[in-house]
């Protein structure tokens, strides 16, 4: 077999990704599952099928330059991740958070891949983002960051190539403000971005989807053990989108919600939400 052992092919990642220790024991984790299979069918491994799952297609790193409220540059830095499009166009949010990075995004790109594969559509897998902080900034900031951002990813996204969404930091507005700008620059009106408000061709339930889903499979669990959510203490980690909605859903389900929370604590209620 190519690889020596497990260790040998993960020594081999580590050395062709230095730095990155997210993407890293992302790849760690999946490879080490599949690890007992490939070492009973080494003709994968022998084909390069561990090397091309783990190597993205495509790593677009850019510089987004944007004026605030003060009249001030700013500068922050952009990426898009299209790690495989073997059975479709990448599909992938795109998160902006301080704490963007290449690691963090070809993680999550990885991750990503196998998550779209399991819904038996035909998604590749893509990640993006920035390490622009929304917090705090202005609606104007904010939109103006997002217009920037998109006069440099409109050359990399498609219907047919990649097709970006949302994640943390960037909501329906955010998106609608950057489907609006592709629609500028690139003279289109194809459906390039999902996750955009109903106001701007979004889809219905698009922002309950997540979190119900959560709490949809959570009730699926719980029944093959003859259970349901009435009666059950639920904590929740979280209070954004997809937070919000899976307590809605998992009260509508009989459970008690006890917890949300975000960067700054989080709130306990012992009686429940209502």
């Amino acid at each position: 077999m190519r690889y020596k052992s497990f260790e040998d092919f993960i020594g081999q990642v580590a050395n062709r990704n230095p730095g990155q220790p997210e993407f890293l024991q992302a790849v760690t984790e999946v490879i080490e599952s599949l690890w007992p299979y490939i070492a009973q069918h080494p003709k994968y491994a022998e084909h390069g099928l561990l090397d091309r799952l783990v190597e993205p297609e495509r790593v677009i790193m850019f510089r987004v330059s944007w004026v605030d409220d003060h009249g001030d540059v700013q500068v922050n830095r952009g990426y898009r991740i299209q790690h495989s499009s073997a059975i479709g166009p990448y599909k992938g949010g795109l998160r902006f958070h301080p704490s963007v990075n290449l690691s963090i995004l070809k993680f999550l790109a990885f991750e990503q891949t196998f998550k779209n594969a399991l819904t038996t559509l035909p998604m590749g897998g893509g990640k993006g983002g920035a390490d622009f902080d929304p917090k705090g900034r202005s609606p104007g900031e904010v939109m103006r960051f997002c217009q920037a951002f998109v006069s440099e990813l409109f050359r990399h996204v498609g219907s047919d190539t990649d097709v970006p969404a949302g994640d943390i930091g960037v909501g329906g507005r955010e998106v609608g403000f950057m489907a609006g700008m592709y629609k500028k620059l690139a003279n289109r009106a194809d459906c390039v971005f999902t996750g955009k408000g109903l106001s701007f061709g979004g889809s219905l339930i698009r922002p309950e989807a997540t979190g119900y889903g959560t709490v949809y499979f959570a009730q699926e669990m719980l029944a093959t053990r003859g259970q349901s959510f009435a009666g059950k203490t639920v904590s929740v980690s979280g209070s954004g989108n997809v937070a919000q909605y899976a307590v809605e859903k998992a009260m509508q389900l009989g459970a008690k919600v006890v917890t949300v929370s975000d960067s700054g604590g989080t709130v306990y209620d012992a009686a429940g939400f209502t």
